[in-house]
């Protein structure tokens, strides 16, 4: 895409592969030359042009996911719908693991909930600490089940962090949005 005009029949192309219409495709596009300044690529830096990841407690995560060297490419097949599920969960998973050794840590996760909570004056880091060591409990049941009182729940793994988002609607509930209406005029 990049700041080359798609041609209608490239623009059909996309919409049969992914299933956006023309329109969604060609918003997208033009959103992609206002994040990059016309480049055919974006960059960290173009991240800085967010309004709504300016004050996100964890705005470098979010922005560090995108770059992580995963390939990009997504077909939205039918058959292809659980991959893209897959994906889209590998991307939130590497949001909390921190030091990218394929666990979530129970300190990785703590981290990751104070610095979400961390805008809420009323909250405590001790309770957030609680928070994350409760679900970190919640994590270890559905994922190891009944634990004997000398095991240690190492950290969650990817699989595992499969088996707890099993039965959750992310497709609908989980996106990221890079433009607010305050915006769509400076797209043209």
């Amino acid at each position: 895409m990049g700041s080359a005009h798609s041609v209608p029949a490239e623009m059909r192309a996309l919409a049969d592969r992914t299933g956006f219409t023309s329109e969604q495709i060609e918003h997208l596009h033009r959103r992609f030359r206002q994040l990059s300044r016309d480049q055919l690529t974006i960059r960290k830096e173009n991240f800085d042009s967010i309004p709504d990841l300016e004050f996100n407690p964890i705005r470098a995560k979010i922005v560090h996911a995108f770059f992580d060297k995963r390939p990009i490419e997504m077909n939205m097949d039918e058959e292809q719908l659980d991959r893209f599920r897959k994906e889209k969960l590998k991307f939130l998973f590497h949001m909390y693991d921190s030091d990218h050794d394929g666990k979530i840590t129970l300190q990785e996760y703590r981290n990751v909930v104070e610095e979400l909570l961390s805008g809420n004056p009323h909250l405590e880091k001790e309770s957030a600490r609680s928070i994350a060591d409760g679900a970190m409990m919640e994590a270890a049941s559905i994922c190891v089940g009944q634990m004997g009182p000398d095991q240690v729940y190492e950290g969650i793994t990817f699989e595992d962090f499969l088996k707890m988002w099993q039965g959750i609607d992310i497709e609908t509930k989980m996106h990221v949005r890079f433009l607010n209406m305050e915006t769509i005029a400076h797209c043209y």
